[in-house]
């Protein structure tokens, strides 16, 4: 019977009951308990906590109970997506530290002007809140076109590494790819990024291509030797044509620079280069369609600045 009774019906009985159980010897409250819990399935402890709630306790709907104590609504959720986003969206548990910091900042500046009660609550929220609250921004971020055509020459040659090789390595070792910004076509001339990470350090270098090929890739990589910190010892690619062919491997072997590529298909052995792609350049740069010599070097001077800040201020 208790599977049919519905929730109004289950009120009725408890209020109709209820000051009678309160009066009752400990007899009568044990039998008023037992009727209780076999008409309505409740457990014995529940139904005892139902019957000793105040008569204000019971009137009040759970909608309105639940929305009493929600401390963080929509306006907190609006104030922290300013916040996140001026952080450059950042994860939460790097956020929360900086949150003092960047609510000054951007109230100094106009950016935000807040009540004293959403202030309050944003300085005393937890990580957990934060992703909370954020979870649905995240599942609606876009996605780029992929724009890889595979290499067919000397895969043979190319020993492959897959995500599980990457253990005890030193730095010197890179994941590289390509981040194509093509808008929603890939039609014509567009720029790309070729992003390198190292995987001991995180180091990551950024650089604008004007045209995607080996030679453009070639040149960014001697560039990159005279950058990183460390000297160029492994560079592991996707399958892409700009990476698996005879200039680059050449280039490779002369440098004494060991050569390797993922398996096709199988984002995740360059779990490392990935995740900067996503987590720096589609958040920084976006996936509209940039092309040109202007595009080029507005790029060029932001990844100068950007290089610096990922690596000493931002890396995880």
């Amino acid at each position: 019977m208790g599977d049919k009774m519905s929730v109004v019906t289950r009120k009725e009985l408890l209020k109709h009951i209820r000051e009678k159980y309160k009066k009752g010897n400990s007899k009568a409250k044990s039998k008023i308990l037992d009727e209780f819990c076999t008409l309505t399935s409740y457990g014995r402890k529940y139904a005892i906590y139902l019957f000793n709630l105040s008569e204000d306790a019971l009137k009040i709907n759970k909608t309105e109970k639940r929305l009493a104590n929600k401390k963080y609504d929509e306006a907190i959720r609006q104030a922290l997506l300013t916040l996140w986003g001026a952080a450059n969206q950042i994860c939460s548990k790097r956020l929360v530290p900086f949150i003092p910091e960047l609510l000054s900042a951007l109230e100094r500046f106009g950016h935000l002007s807040l009540p004293e009660v959403v202030r309050v609550k944003l300085l005393s929220i937890s990580p957990a809140t934060v992703d909370r609250l954020l979870e649905t921004v995240r599942k609606e971020g876009q996605k780029g076109l992929c724009t890889t055509t595979a290499g067919t020459l000397l895969k043979r040659q190319i020993k492959v590494r897959t995500f599980a090789d990457w253990n005890d390595v030193v730095p010197g070792f890179l994941e590289g790819d390509l981040v194509a910004h093509c808008g929603a076509t890939t039609y014509g001339a567009y720029l790309n990024t070729l992003v390198i990470t190292d995987i001991a350090s995180t180091w990551t270098e950024f650089f604008p291509l004007l045209v995607k090929g080996e030679i453009n890739v070639i040149a960014a990589l001697k560039i990159a030797q005279q950058l990183l910190p460390f000297v160029l010892l492994g560079l592991d690619t996707d399958n892409g044509s700009e990476f698996i062919n005879y200039a680059l491997f050449e280039f490779c072997k002369s440098n004494a620079i060991t050569f390797t590529r993922s398996r096709a298909y199988k984002k995740n052995d360059q779990a490392h280069v990935e995740e900067r792609n996503g987590s720096i350049v589609r958040r920084l740069i976006g996936y509209d369609r940039y092309e040109g010599v202007d595009a080029y070097n507005a790029l060029s001077e932001l990844y100068a600045v950007l290089r610096p800040y990922v690596n000493f201020f931002s890396r995880q």
